[in-house]
């Protein structure tokens, strides 16, 4: 896969995922990603890189426009804007990102060690119970009756994102094995918590290119994907602050003001 490709679309979905339900946004990928797979057709002429950029974002905002949110479209329109080297890679990329939203949904709820945890206990158990792994492996069994075997299995037992992410993988391994996925989606998972937060305060909202510029910037300067939680406070007067971790950048008008009266004060 691109790294060029999957970064443009990572920066597109960061910048719209903020404002999404998270848990909402990553079933709507994990679809999308799931329609890709199966329309072969369909899937070729969206990862063609002979076709404009244009045609195909007309063709996925015609097939999706109102039947999902609009994190899940835009990051759509801009995985059929970048070029893969394969037209697998464009459903893989977007399962991927359904599994960082599902990721972040969990990290919200200070569940990411818990669905580290029960990924991995899914896998042993699953491993060291054949009936049960020959049961969740089987091609001709449908889709369905697993993930309801899994609901039965896990509801109330696992976080919520944890049965989540399996039910994704039973009902579409896309060509892995149980173990394979499980080991895939919880690499996924850890990932998580090296991806940084940005709390940004501003006296006004910023526009989503604003968003996106800053996020790119951030990644740039740190090494890392860097997730932005902004907040609107009229008391900054102008210009924003960034706060990540102990690190503060402050371009304000309030923080200036700030400095001079500490500087006149010493």
């Amino acid at each position: 896969m691109s790294r060029t490709s999957l970064a443009e679309v990572e920066e597109r979905f960061n910048a719209v995922a903020g404002s999404a339900d998270l848990g909402t946004l990553a079933d709507q990928l994990f679809a999308i990603a799931d329609l890709f797979d199966r329309e072969h057709g369909l899937r070729r002429n969206l990862s063609d890189a002979s076709r404009p950029a244009e045609q195909k974002t007309q063709i996925v905002r015609v097939l999706l426009e109102g039947k999902v949110g609009t994190a899940a479209l835009e990051t759509a329109v801009a995985a059929v804007s970048a070029k893969w080297s394969r037209s697998g890679d464009l459903a893989d990329a977007l399962e991927r990102l359904g599994v960082v939203a599902a990721s972040a949904e969990a990290e919200a709820q200070s569940r990411l060690d818990d669905v580290e945890d029960e990924l991995f206990r899914f896998g042993r158990i699953a491993a060291a119970n054949l009936d049960l792994h020959r049961t969740l492996s089987d091609a001709a069994l449908p889709a369905q009756a697993k993930q309801e075997l899994l609901d039965s299995l896990l509801t109330g037992k696992v976080a919520p994102t944890t049965l989540r992410l399996i039910r994704q993988l039973v009902a579409h391994p896309r060509g892995r094995s149980l173990e394979g996925g499980l080991e895939e989606f919880g690499s996924l998972v850890a990932a998580q918590r090296q991806r940084l937060v940005a709390v940004v305060r501003s006296a006004v909202a910023l526009s989503e290119e604003q968003k996106q510029r800053l996020a790119a910037w951030l990644r740039t300067s740190y090494g890392h994907d860097v997730h932005l939680n902004v907040e609107v406070d009229p008391r900054v007067i102008g210009g924003f602050s960034v706060r990540i971790g102990d690190d503060l950048i402050d371009t304000t008008i309030a923080g200036r003001i700030e400095e001079v009266r500490r500087r006149l004060a010493g």
